[in-house]
């Protein structure tokens, strides 16, 4: 059982509600208090005394990172100590899934452009982490790349990772997708340089009409551009908007 034996209020009552919300079996007690034989696994305030029974292991807690403090706590009573993996399903809204050991500890899925900081901040403090990423949406996947700093990356061959969805599920797939790429093992790599398809930058293009007030598209060294992540479709359409009429010089090579 894990016993939270703190004074300090910020760190109970973040613990307390981290506990309940994972439905994890746990009491509370002063820190001069009883403790309960069952007790496996003590939670307190770092730089807190508290006598700890023998056997009992404990878990230095930082009030402001009450998450951490559960994750380890259960860590400690399922007897694991795995490596926190993360893995990604890339998209314009990946899946992102956090593992430790073989646990999925966290799961999100946010916009491409904030996955790096969800990583940034998922695997701060953890010893020895690595980020896995699937191979797919590659233009999407080499700007995640990128813009993760300061931890191993491994690109993962993605296929049979997105699970059937049943009754219910739907909207799940990019995270369960996430968390089966977080379980292989990938190629070490820093980044990867893309060159995108004519294909590809005709869904940009695409997209960018259908964004556009004025139904226009935007060119193909601004496509290419967004496709690199140096633009968002706004600043391309803004960047074009004085620009002439896509066509009035003749086709577009990119549209074939």
């Amino acid at each position: 059982m894990i016993v939270v034996a703190t004074d300090d209020f910020e760190l109970y009552h973040g613990v307390v509600t981290e506990l309940r919300d994972r439905g994890v079996e746990f009491t509370t007690i002063e820190p001069d208090g009883e403790w309960p034989e069952a007790a496996a696994v003590a939670v307190v305030a770092a730089g807190e005394r508290v006598e700890i029974p023998d056997g009992v292991e404990l878990v230095s807690a930082d009030p402001e990172r009450p998450r951490r403090a559960v994750e380890a706590a259960i860590d400690a009573l399922r007897g694991e100590r795995g490596r926190t993996v993360v893995g990604i399903d890339p998209g314009e809204r990946p899946g992102i899934a956090v593992l430790h050991g073989e646990t999925v500890v966290a799961a999100f899925q946010v916009p491409a452009a904030d996955a790096a900081e969800v990583v940034r901040r998922e695997v701060e403090d953890a010893p020895d982490p690595v980020v896995r990423i699937g191979d797919g949406a590659r233009l999407v996947g080499s700007r995640v790349i990128d813009d993760i700093e300061d931890v191993p990356v491994e690109l993962v061959d993605e296929t049979g990772t997105t699970p059937y969805l049943g009754s219910g599920a739907r909207g799940m797939g990019d995270v369960l997708a996430a968390a089966n790429i977080a379980r292989r093992e990938g190629e070490a790599i820093t980044s990867r340089d893309i060159e995108p398809t004519a294909g590809e930058l005709t869904r940009i293009k695409d997209r960018s009409r259908e964004e556009s007030d004025t139904n226009r598209a935007i060119d193909a060294d601004l496509a290419r551009r967004v496709a690199a992540g140096e633009l968002t479709i706004e600043e391309a359409l803004a960047e074009h908007s004085d620009g002439p009429v896509e066509g009035d010089g003749g086709p577009d090579p990119t549209d074939r």
